[in-house]
């Protein structure tokens, strides 16, 4: 995957489309993120110890890794992730700037 958790980025589509955020979580093998204030969804709780009042709780659901692009840590704009060997470890950059990303 091209973004991982903690990473800056930016959603190119969906009703989100234009919203930046943090990753959250990554789930590879599912192919999808969590981003920061991104598809935002109601869920409903039932009352437990730590939610007595239960209720309807806005939280944060997964998108498609596909949706997001990584945002440029030396321009501030979204750009796509190339890898390269460096020192002998594999590493991402950003192809507009060429900057380093890890």
């Amino acid at each position: 995957m091209h973004v991982k958790k903690g990473d800056k980025v930016k959603v190119i589509t969906g009703k989100d489309k234009g919203k930046v955020g943090v990753v959250l979580a990554a789930f590879p093998k599912k192919e999808r993120v969590i981003v920061e204030g991104v598809n935002i969804v109601k869920k409903h709780v039932k009352p437990n110890q730590s939610n007595p009042q239960g209720g309807i709780v806005s939280q944060e659901a997964p998108i498609h890794v596909s949706n997001v692009m990584l945002i440029d840590p030396k321009t501030g704009e979204p750009t796509r992730v190339g890898y390269r060997f460096e020192n002998g470890k594999k590493v991402r950059y950003a192809k507009k700037s060429g900057a380093v990303i890890d």
